[in-house]
């Protein structure tokens, strides 16, 4: 993994416990602090730092992956617990090695009734087409999608995690899937064709059980490996009702703009006040997509930065990273953009691994990235991981809900805002 080499778990290493959630900071772990510092407090996009986000954070990478590790990596530490767990099952020894486990065991041992174990009873659910309660849904997407792709395997190349046993986990699972179709699917017919892509998932997790997730299968990318025509199949599955209806709040306005006023430049830390993964992170999105300042990415970003993106998206450099960017804002030109969540491991020495979870609106009155304009208001949401080495972002893995935004813009039935 570039720029964060030094991250490669080790079975060995000594491991800081997390701090009780009403500890203070004492140097074995890290709080997160409000964006932007006291001056900021007035700043809408400053004044929304979730508060969840006080969590802990852990300062290095003793409880980590190695990229590509898998569920059955020789060499992960396993049995012994290597950080607080109240409530979990004694099998697993940490935070990561639970999720990629449970995982593991679900999909690939296809114990798919596991779920009931893992999953909140009222667990709520987010994916490509909208929200989901309750733990069936999950038991029956699960099973049909083992159908699909039987030697289905799941491997894993990242987990970054924050909080406790307290308060509660939080994951960010980004993984590698294989398989091949040979079986039928909401699709349409098995095409018997090999199947690798990426998917990310983020989790809140409190005693053995995942109370929501986040997650992203990477929908477009899949249907375009198997020869099935994506615009298609997103407009029938909008035809067919396949979307959840969307919310006020998922359509409503961001705060781009308030109360009229221009859109104002994050606030800048503090001098003194040390480097902040998550003032970092909220500034970046803040300035590139509410206030329109491409050169935040060169700010932001090493020269030499890798990114992945959605729909086997892939770049070099910072010019592919503002590509992306202008084609969204081009795309959608009243875009407004926030972040929901922001939580990392690592230090300044070491690095940061950061996990990002971010919502935006907007109406699609542009041609960049799909075609002639449809004049519909759309919801996007988003999943992405950052590396970052001396301060700057090295690696970017980003996905967000593609194939439901096509689905929304597709759909025959008449668009209810024109351009």
């Amino acid at each position: 993994m570039s720029g964060t080499d030094s991250g490669d778990t080790t079975a060995g290493r000594e491991t800081v416990p997390p701090q009780p959630a009403s500890a203070p900071d004492s140097g074995g772990g890290s709080r997160a602090r409000p964006a932007g510092g006291p001056e900021a407090a007035h700043h809408p996009a400053a004044d929304r730092t979730d508060r969840a986000n006080r969590r802990y954070m852990p300062p290095d990478f003793s409880i980590a992956l190695r990229p590509g590790n898998g569920a059955d990596a020789p060499g992960y530490p396993v049995g012994e617990r290597r950080h607080p767990m109240r409530g979990f099952e004694d099998t697993y020894s940490d935070i990561v090695d639970y999720i990629v486990r449970i995982t593991h065991r679900i999909w690939e041992d296809q114990d798919v009734g596991y779920v009931y174990d893992t999953y909140a009873p009222g667990c709520r659910l987010h994916d490509d087409s909208g929200l989901k309660v309750g733990v069936e849904p999950l038991v029956t997407g699960t099973i049909a999608n083992i159908h699909a792709f039987p030697d289905c395997r799941h491997y894993a190349d990242e987990v970054i995690w924050a909080g406790d046993d307290r308060d509660g986990f939080v994951t960010s699972h980004r993984a590698q899937n294989t398989g091949t179709h040979t079986g039928d699917w909401q699709w349409g017919p098995a095409t018997g064709k090999p199947l690798r892509t990426w998917v990310m998932a983020n989790c809140e997790v409190v005693e053995n059980e995942i109370t929501e997730e986040w997650v992203l299968y990477n929908t477009a990318a899949k249907l375009d490996q198997l020869g099935i025509d994506v615009r298609e199949a997103a407009r029938a599955f909008g035809n067919e009702g396949g979307l959840s209806p969307l919310t006020d709040r998922q359509l409503g306005d961001v705060d781009r703009l308030t109360g009229g006023r221009k859109p104002l430049p994050y606030p800048r830390r503090a001098d003194g006040a040390g480097f902040d993964p998550d003032h970092l992170v909220r500034a970046l999105y803040h300035d590139v997509y509410n206030r329109r300042d491409l050169s935040a990415v060169d700010r932001a970003y090493a020269p030499h930065v890798r990114w992945y993106g959605p729909t086997n998206r892939t770049g070099y450099g910072r010019a592919d990273v503002r590509g992306m960017a202008r084609g969204l804002l081009a795309t959608f030109p009243d875009l407004g953009h926030q972040v929901d969540e922001v939580y990392w491991m690592g230090n300044e020495a070491d690095g940061y691994r950061v996990s990002v979870r971010w919502t935006a609106v907007g109406t699609h009155r542009g041609h960049a990235l799909y075609g002639r304009p449809t004049g519909r208001r759309v919801h996007l949401w988003g999943l992405t991981q950052l590396y970052l080495s001396q301060g700057r972002i090295t690696e970017e893995w980003t996905l967000f809900n593609e194939f439901d935004v096509l689905a929304q813009l597709l759909r025959d039935d008449p668009a209810d805002r024109l351009v």
